[in-house]
């Protein structure tokens, strides 16, 4: 991983898209610092597409695509996207997988959160559950005292056991029924609302995360930046940033912003 500042500058000035995790890469110990927000406002005013791409649930996507300076968002690691028309009044809604499967899925996954919560003590139901429409959140660190990794571990084996899908995040492990992740999603909503093709355009665009969870999007993207705290996971990931921020959570997010912003003024 190098420093972002090393990011070449026709490179950086190039950049027309914005993927960017939530939790602790727009956020910082929970909570959205102003200046984060504020660079999403000055990306979309400049003309980028931005766009965040996270494991948190559809109710939480429903507002951001409808008040956050962003095209749209991919929530539940790609269960979905969502996009909202301000000239409309619409809301785009694409799911991966449709409504009575989803329905189905969500009854299989009621075994594996009885099994997680009676083997990994200390492990909680996220509280964001009731909000979501595909996946089951086992919060290992948000609102319960942090948990080993080796029990982080075995949650994750749990859900992989019950033949589920599982990712890890920085707070949750999340696990679902689907053969889907965030870079699927991420590619039928370039396609469908920015009119991107994510495999012929990812030298222009950059997606920004933390956590293992992000490491599709890490290992697809060449110009991919990690905020500081990925460095503290980088052995549990299974592909890495190219690049990563001195700075943790949304103040890394707000140096990939002003990298890029200055770049494109300076080579203008």
């Amino acid at each position: 991983m190098r420093p972002i500042a090393t990011m070449p500058l026709d490179v950086a000035a190039r950049i027309k898209v914005l993927f960017a995790d939530i939790d602790d890469t727009l956020t910082n110990e929970g909570r959205l610092p102003a200046v984060a927000y504020g660079a999403l406002e000055r990306l979309s005013a400049a003309g980028i597409a931005v766009a965040p791409i996270t494991g948190r649930p559809a109710g939480w996507c429903d507002m951001i695509a409808r008040m956050w300076p962003v095209a749209g968002v991919v929530g539940e690691n790609g269960a979905f996207y969502f996009s909202y028309d301000q000239q409309t009044r619409r809301m785009r809604r694409n799911f991966a997988i449709d409504d009575a499967q989803r329905a189905a899925n969500r009854e299989r996954l009621e075994a594996v959160r009885t099994r997680i919560l009676a083997e990994v003590p200390g492990a909680a139901i996220s509280a964001d559950q009731l909000y979501r429409e595909a996946d089951l959140a086992i919060d290992f660190c948000e609102d319960v005292p942090p948990l080993a990794d080796g029990e982080v571990d075995r949650i994750k084996r749990i859900f992989e056991q019950e033949g589920a899908v599982a990712k890890v995040s920085s707070i949750h492990v999340n696990g679902w029924y689907g053969a889907y992740d965030k870079l699927t999603m991420s590619r039928s909503f370039a396609a469908d609302i920015l009119g991107v093709d994510l495999e012929a355009d990812k030298s222009r665009i950059v997606f920004v995360g933390d956590s293992p969870n992000d490491a599709p999007m890490f290992g697809f993207f060449p110009n991919a930046c990690g905020v500081a705290n990925v460095l503290a996971l980088r052995n549990r990931m299974d592909a890495e940033p190219a690049y990563v921020t001195t700075a943790r959570g949304g103040y890394g997010f707000v140096e990939v912003a002003n990298h890029i912003l200055a770049a494109r003024r300076e080579v203008a």
